[in-house]
């Protein structure tokens, strides 16, 4: 996303953590645990809610552990398995990045993804939270919702579809009618 913004990286992940009060997820772009883990220590030096995203692979699993072990929080992301959901908690992770509207796109369920996470969490006592990505429609929000995911990646599109109802319009359209007799003419 910021690299359609033509800007450096740093500055624009220096300028939204002083805006937003809250996580704000900065991605690292090594390959290798030492990369990884240099990255997200340049990072995390920018601001304190600095949350240090790290594709779930062998090493950013390593980096998860050290990262961990250093006080850093890390968001594991491109969680498309239970098996990889289980394998962050277990190294540490701060949150998991299950991509539901990814696996839907490839004709798996993402929805019955984040059920099996919220639920070997809770039966495991993992304090690793959940964030539901990559967030198609209304229905994906109210379901994550359901099943216990702390935290949701909505686009705004979503957004503005979860406040509209038909049935708000029409009412507001009866208030403004209402409100139109009795004015005095």
């Amino acid at each position: 996303m910021i690299a359609k913004e033509g800007r450096d990286f740093y500055q624009v992940i220096k300028e939204i953590s002083e805006i937003v009060d809250g996580p704000i997820s900065a991605e690292v772009i090594g390959l290798t645990k030492e990369e990884m883990v240099s990255e997200a220590q340049k990072l995390a030096k920018i601001n304190n809610n600095i949350v240090i995203k790290i594709p779930l692979l062998l090493e950013g699993l390593k980096a998860i552990k050290v990262l961990n072990r250093l006080g850093i929080k890390t968001n594991a992301t491109l969680i498309f398995s239970l098996n990889q959901a289980i394998l962050a908690a277990n190294a540490g992770a701060t949150y998991v990045s299950p991509f539901l509207g990814r696996l839907d796109d490839v004709g798996h369920n993402g929805i019955n993804l984040v059920a099996e996470i919220a639920e070997v969490f809770k039966n495991y006592n993992y304090s690793t939270q959940i964030i539901a990505a990559s967030i198609r429609h209304p229905f994906h929000v109210t379901q994550v919702a359901k099943l216990g995911a702390h935290i949701a990646t909505v686009p705004y599109k979503v957004i503005e579809q979860m406040a509209k109802h038909p049935q708000t319009d029409l009412g507001v359209q009866i208030f403004l009618n209402d409100w139109e007799k009795t004015k005095i003419k």
